[in-house]
């Protein structure tokens, strides 16, 4: 099944190139549950047969992950504060809950929408609370172009050294997320710390 998968995310990407990688990173980093390894792992492939260029594949990935991040964060701002106060009062969410969150990502958005794109099943979802809270334009794109190309990097780099090698893939991407996680929480407590004694200053 994933030799399949794999084989028509090859030849769709093959077909449509660069647009195709941009397009699909879209998708993942915006509303669609489409997981990103099968986008750029095969370009990363492609790229070792000579049929890429990996800086211009890992490029229009980042774009398109950042492209998919601004949707979100846009939508965000145009539906979300309305939404959330009309109807969270039905899930428990009060209005000082969504004015403390937006407090939160104004003071520490930049490294929460940082590591959030670095986190299995967060990365899609980060802008939305970066958009609730008017997160600096600017601020959001940087982070979020920092995160995706870390992980853009990485997932590309491990098609063009592993091919097809789901098993490889797989045991390679398990000790990469968890070094990841590791690697964050070691940079939340370093960053809790910093601010701590920012703020007793």
């Amino acid at each position: 099944m994933f030799h399949e998968i794999i084989d028509f995310i090859v030849s769709t990407v093959s077909q449509l190139g660069y647009i195709g990688i941009f397009f699909m990173m879209f998708l993942e980093s915006s509303f669609f549950p489409f997981p990103s390894e099968v986008v750029m792992v095969p370009a990363g492939y492609l790229a070792y047969k000579g049929e890429m260029n990996i800086y211009i594949a890992i490029s229009a990935g980042i774009a398109g992950s950042l492209a998919g991040a601004l949707f979100n964060y846009y939508l965000a701002v145009k539906f979300g504060r309305k939404f959330l106060i009309k109807y969270g009062k039905y899930f428990f969410i009060k209005e000082q809950t969504i004015e403390k969150m937006e407090e939160f990502f104004k003071k520490h958005g930049h490294i929460s929408t940082f590591s959030g794109r670095l986190i299995p099943a967060v990365r899609q979802y980060i802008s939305f609370p970066a958009g609730l809270a008017r997160m600096n334009l600017l601020i959001f794109s940087i982070y979020t172009s920092l995160g995706a190309a870390i992980w853009v990097v990485i997932l590309t780099l491990l098609g063009y050294y592993l091919g097809d090698n789901e098993a490889l893939i797989k045991e390679y991407l398990r000790y990469i997320i968890v070094a990841i996680l590791i690697t964050l929480v070691i940079l939340g407590i370093w960053y809790y710390k910093r601010y701590k004694n920012r703020a007793s200053v």
